[in-house]
């Protein structure tokens, strides 16, 4: 082979004709790493933070079904239940909707990047780190971030925000309906058809509160509502949820410019996702894996059905603030009808579990009551005074 590629070209002759046909030109110069030649060492951990939490053992076995490839037939049914149960979970009849490949975080990217383009206008609803982060991510793409700043602890009424709209006219209002840095959960209702009185549209991140707390998103005028697959879903981190109304639908059509992230296309992804009824075209490798423990996690909460889901993590919230109260600790979100159900801020200790857990000024202060700790066993855990 060589001597035929020096002989049709002379240019190469002399490198072609010197080639030794070895495994490799160079010797290596890394070894293999003496950590990856041990077994792999994991710890049992008792997960009571907001998320990840532990696995269901149906959503963990799920893990070890066989692989398929990402364009299968059977995969795309996979995909398929997973969009059904999605818009069970978010209480939505939106044709566009889909889990994207990546943590909560690219959720939101993939909501901003399509909503937003340089120069619009864009309020967000800043009172814990999660609307912090859409701000930076909205100036990052040339928005006009106008930032509804409040402490810890708070959180926006109807009148604060109509006179954020009528000042800036944003095309887009952001809210976090469960602030896991602070503790709060936002109302949600009245809160879309007040954008949509102004033109604008409502996205709000349902990362921490999603199958804990009730959200309905056609009934509420969300117009993108987002969520994790880690939190009361109990699935592995690494697959998140998203929802686009036909506003925000048209919004997107309408780009003056192509999203920033080819990735995050949702134009793309929804032919991927087969919400565009359209052959289904190659976009990016999904993490098949990932979606086998999504579908279960999903189908965990359809069997359960989400009233009961809502009314367990009510039970286990109201269960932990009295035993938190009854060791002389205060909540952090006085207000109950503000307080989350799926996590508390307080002040707290913790052992061999993780039952602290918090961002910025509330570190160490928040304990979860989601997933398994929504169990009776799982609250009696939590809330136990422990050295």
């Amino acid at each position: 082979m060589f001597r035929a590629l020096a002989k049709a070209s002379p240019a190469l002759g002399p490198l072609a004709a010197g080639w030794a046909p070895t495994m490799a030109s160079h010797q290596l110069h890394v070894g293999p790493p003496e950590a990856l030649l041990k077994p792999l060492s994991v710890p049992s951990r008792l997960l009571l933070g907001p998320g990840p939490s532990n696995l269901a053992p149906r959503v963990r076995e799920a893990s070890g079904l066989p692989l398929l490839g990402h364009m299968h037939k059977e995969t795309f049914q996979v995909m398929d239940e997973i969009k059904q149960g999605i818009q069970y979970a978010f209480q939505t009849r939106n044709p566009l909707t889909l889990a994207v490949s990546g943590s909560g975080h690219y959720a939101l990217e993939t909501a901003l990047f399509n909503l937003l383009e340089p120069g619009d206008s864009f309020l967000v609803g800043a009172n814990g780190i999660w609307g912090l982060r859409a701000a930076d991510i909205g100036k990052r793409i040339g928005a006009r971030v106008y930032p509804m700043t409040k402490e810890p602890g708070g959180h926006y009424t109807l009148q604060e925000v109509e006179e954020g709209l009528a000042q800036h006219k944003p095309v887009l209002l952001f809210l976090t309906h469960g602030e896991s840095s602070t503790g709060v959960l936002q109302p949600l209702d009245g809160y879309g058809e007040l954008c949509h009185r102004f033109q604008c549209l409502l996205l709000v991140d349902a990362v921490a509160s999603l199958g804990g707390a009730p959200i309905h998103m056609d009934q509420q005028g969300i117009d993108v509502l987002y969520s994790g697959s880690q939190k009361v879903l109990n699935s592995p981190p690494g697959t998140s949820l998203i929802s686009f109304s036909s506003r925000a639908e048209r919004k997107v059509c309408a780009r003056r410019t192509k999203p920033f992230s080819f990735s995050m296309d949702v134009r793309l992804l929804a032919n991927l996702w087969a919400c565009d009824r359209k052959p289904r075209m190659y976009h990016h490798t999904t993490p098949v894996v990932g979606l086998y423990s999504l579908r279960e996690s999903l189908a965990l909460l359809a069997e359960q059905g989400l009233e009961s889901s809502w009314q367990r993590h009510r039970e286990a919230s109201a269960y932990l603030h009295s035993r938190l109260q009854g060791l002389g600790l205060q909540l952090f979100v006085r207000d109950p009808a503000m307080t989350g159900e799926t996590w508390s801020a307080t002040s707290w200790t913790t052992s061999a579990s993780r039952s602290r857990a918090g961002w910025g000024p509330l570190w160490g202060r928040c304990c979860g009551s989601a997933c398994w700790a929504a169990t009776p066993a799982g609250r009696m855990w939590t809330a136990w005074p422990r050295p």
